[in-house]
């Protein structure tokens, strides 16, 4: 039995506490604060891009929008006389080509829609399979988006050439009087300028997709062909849902594409006869013969109005995903 100064001297809770080695003391972190030089490389890196944006986008744009309301022949600036809602109501009422360049720029739209994205779409599932050499057909199918469209435009004009092109020449009916002038007749020509453009959107379409399809988890395919899923039904009911974003992102593209749509009809006839779009108005109205800048500009702000829809639209999908 402990006799009492055995009990004294066994260690209490308090004690025991005490003995108890303390942790190091968190270390300080010291603030760097930047340099002179760091915050002049910072500014020029902020500061230059800001300035070519505000120089190319936003100063023009708002230049635009108040031209629109204005008369100028774009000689002297003493000329600019206000016009109110003048211009845009010449566009809308008066000037001959404004709905055709809108039935056209519709046309556009649903041609790459229908057409041109399901084919860059089916190149994709094709080019997926990991055939043989098809690094080379990607390769391919992709140049023609390294080119400018007026580029496209200049290559396609000589492919649909009347005397000498190379589909006449292929039908048969090059230099013969059974030639088909197919950039020079208004009830074909547009059928022609939206092959050229798909042969330039299919291919970007395509590269989208591709990423789009590596990024698919192989698990969900093995589960789809475990429960008895054949292909067709995986890829539609597992693959292509599972790209979601991809898909987002090639209808805005595709909706930008069909209403920005301007080189390829420049370079065919400067956007006249049978080939009207409201990019190409923009351009007439401004530096045309008719030079007349409100009007160009009120085309310009139409368009830009027009092209906010999806982008905002996008955004807004995108925004909301990051919040949740």
């Amino acid at each position: 039995m402990s006799t009492p100064s055995e009990v004294s001297d066994l260690p209490t809770p308090d004690t025991r506490s005490a003995r108890k080695p303390r942790p190091p003391a968190a270390k300080t972190r010291r603030v760097k604060r930047l340099s002179k030089r760091d915050k002049v490389i910072l500014g020029f890196m902020v500061g230059i891009p800001t300035l070519v944006q505000l120089a190319f986008v936003w100063i023009p744009t708002l230049l635009s929008v108040f031209l629109s309301f204005t008369r100028w022949n774009g000689l002297a600036l003493s000329d600019i006389r206000a016009a109110g809602l003048a211009n845009y109501s010449y566009v809308y009422n008066d000037s001959p080509a404004f709905w055709p360049a809108v039935q056209h720029n519709i046309l556009w739209l649903l041609f790459l829609a229908v057409i041109a994205t399901p084919l860059g779409l089916l190149l994709a599932v094709l080019l997926d399979q990991n055939i043989r050499g098809s690094k080379i057909y990607q390769s391919i199918f992709f140049v023609p988006v390294m080119l400018s469209l007026a580029l496209v435009g200049i290559i396609w004009q000589l492919f649909y050439q009347k005397d000498n092109g190379l589909l006449n020449f292929l039908l048969g009916t090059a230099g013969t009087p059974q030639a088909v002038d197919w950039f020079g007749d208004p009830n074909i020509n547009i059928w022609a300028a939206l092959v050229a453009a798909t042969w330039r959107h299919a291919g970007y379409v395509m590269i989208l997709y591709l990423a789009g399809l590596k990024g698919v988890d192989a698990s969900l395919k093995e589960a789809a062909s475990l429960d008895g899923a054949n292909a067709r039904q995986t890829f539609f009911r597992i693959v292509f849902p599972a790209m979601a974003p991809i898909n987002i992102v090639i209808v805005v593209i595709t909706i930008i594409e069909s209403l920005r749509a301007f080189d390829v009809v420049w370079v065919i006839n400067k956007g006249t006869n049978g080939l009207e779009l409201i990019s190409a108005l923009v351009i007439t109205y401004l530096i045309g013969e008719g030079q007349s800048i409100g009007i160009g500009s009120a085309f310009a702000v139409i368009l830009l109005v027009i092209s906010l829809v999806p982008i905002t639209i996008y955004l807004s999908r995108t925004f909301r995903k990051e919040k949740f």
